[in-house]
Parts: structure tokens; sequence; C-alpha cells
């Protein structure tokens, strides 16, 4: 049988302060077909900044 395709999918998060710093994370396609901005701790600067999605 064949497998399902999983709805989830695995995305990464870049800072917009040009750190460099990424998370990652999943999101739902069908909920979130857009890219996604979340605002999260940057580490390198110890602040709150945002994150975007990349491909």
């Amino acid at each position: 049988m064949a497998k399902a395709k999983n709805i989830r999918q695995i995305i990464t998060l870049e800072s917009t302060a040009g750190t460099g710093y990424r998370y990652s994370t999943m999101k739902n396609k069908r909920n979130h077909p857009n890219r996604i901005e979340f605002k999260k701790f940057d580490p390198i600067i110890r602040k709150h900044v945002i994150f975007k999605e990349t491909k």
C-alpha cells in the first residue's frame, strides 16, 4: 500500500537581524500555505527579533 503524504513540513526560520541564526520547526501546509514569521529570541544579539521562513 502507498503511504499518505505528510501534511506537516519541516521549515527553517532565519533571523532578520542578520546574525545568521536559525531555528527549525514544523508547520501545517493546509493551515499556513504562505510563509510565516515569528518573534523569537536570537541568542547572538540577546534580543527578541522577527524570524522569517526560508526555503
